[in-house]
């Protein structure tokens, strides 16, 4: 085992979100354990006409309640989820507007579109009011590093920067790239975490076509299935989380409220399939192990995890095969649930909202349900939380994400002990 020297332990000290189970952290993780569901009728556009009706949309969010309506303007809406939950979690973390030390403070930021809509919006303009009716600032909205420069912008993060874009890992991935920063010293406090921000009708007829949704339009509360035998697809969404982490050190000395300590991390990729994760789960498996080496822990060790859950046929069996692969006989003791049963698929937001649902988890000792379990698969034998929240004795808790082009990535929490 490693021994962790205190200067290169890393902590999250506050977290921000905005998802479709509320606008903040307690509104959703509230949602999360009474087993709410945010899925609902679309209402971003007319969606009458389309096989796919529904969708998981941040309700009531209005941006000028954190900037003014010019700045708004000038932002997609991905960078104004983003900026958002970053505002929170600096007020969680007691920062307030501006990093302690800019040059020591630095954003990694996940995304999977980034910025797509503003491009799409530009394109309507340019065929319905000609060119000189586009805003001057599409392009640069568009661009999937913009929640991290609006994040560094607003509280002068002057540190390192960077953006991941790894499809549905891209919020797990920005958290554990975010870590290592700090562990190799070129920074002290960093924000990290992911969005998506796209509800858009050909980012939705775009998945249609590729089967991955889900298109029961009729009980949208229903249609997130993960794990079990009737499942026929994820609902697409939006969301955001952030999290602010710093060095242990640090957050000590001036006495910080830790939510939990980021013991791990691994990313890797299947190299098999665009869509079609490996059916052995080998790159899954890869991850899982090379997290829990990072983190200098044994698989007996876990308590809960936090499962990629998208609810389409292969990705729920395959993972369900590679927990059985890494944890053995332990995969039936530990308690694993699907954050996306509720929140529907975030894509590159997605990580970063299980990753606070770990630490939530973590701090409040309930892990939260799997909701819409009804049925179960001979293939998803696990332990899915089904339907109800539990509380459980949680100290070590492990998160996954598997996306799109077998993008995988995994962290570790554990409770703080010093």
């Amino acid at each position: 085992m490693r021994n962790r020297d205190v200067k290169q332990r890393v902590v999250i000290t506050g977290i921000g979100a905005v998802t479709p189970l509320g606008l903040s952290v307690e509104e959703t993780w509230a949602g999360l354990v009474a087993g709410r569901s945010g899925i609902a009728p679309i209402t971003q556009f007319d969606a009458s006409e389309l096989p796919v009706r529904i969708a998981g949309e941040v309700k009531g969010f209005d941006p000028t309640h954190y900037i003014s309506s010019k700045e708004a303007r000038r932002m997609a809406r991905c960078s104004q989820l983003a900026l958002a939950a970053g505002i929170q979690a600096m007020a969680d973390a007691g920062h307030g507007e501006q990093a302690p030390d800019p040059d020591r403070a630095g954003i990694v930021f996940g995304t999977a579109n980034g910025g797509f809509d503003a491009i799409l919006e530009a394109w309507d303009t340019l065929n319905s009011r000609g060119w000189r009716r586009m805003n001057p600032f599409s392009l640069p909205a568009s661009l999937s590093n913009m929640p991290a420069h609006h994040l560094s912008l607003r509280f002068q993060c002057r540190a390192y920067s960077s953006t991941v874009v790894t499809a549905c890992a891209s919020g797990t991935q920005a958290i554990g790239e975010a870590v290592e920063v700090i562990r190799r010293g070129s920074a002290e406090l960093m924000l990290a975490g992911g969005v998506e921000g796209l509800i858009h009708p050909s980012f939705v007829v775009a998945l249609t076509v590729l089967r991955v949704l889900s298109s029961d339009n009729e009980y949208p509360e229903r249609a997130m299935k993960p794990f079990d035998a009737r499942r026929d697809g994820f609902v697409c969404s939006e969301g955001s989380a952030v999290m602010a982490l710093e060095r242990l050190d640090k957050a000590l000395d001036r006495g910080a409220h830790i939510y939990a300590e980021v013991l791990g991390y691994a990313a890797n990729t299947d190299a098999h399939h665009v869509a079609i994760p490996d059916p052995h789960g080998a790159g899954a498996v890869r991850c899982m192990r090379r997290a829990l080496e990072n983190a200098s822990i044994l698989p007996s060790e876990v308590d809960y995890i936090n499962a990629h859950g998208p609810a389409t046929e292969v990705g729920d069996a395959v993972e369900s095969k590679a927990i059985k692969t890494v944890f053995g006989e332990d995969a039936y003791r530990v308690p694993v649930s699907s954050t996306k049963s509720m929140v529907g698929h975030a894509s590159g937001g997605a990580g970063a909202i299980e990753a606070m649902a770990c630490a939530k988890t973590i701090q409040t000792g309930t892990i939260h349900p799997t909701i819409n379990y009804e049925v179960p698969d001979p293939e998803c034998d696990l332990d899915y939380v089904p339907n109800q929240a539990r509380q459980a004795e949680v100290r070590t808790t492990l998160s996954n994400s598997f996306g799109l082009g077998g993008q995988n990535a995994c962290l570790v929490f554990r409770r703080f002990e010093e």
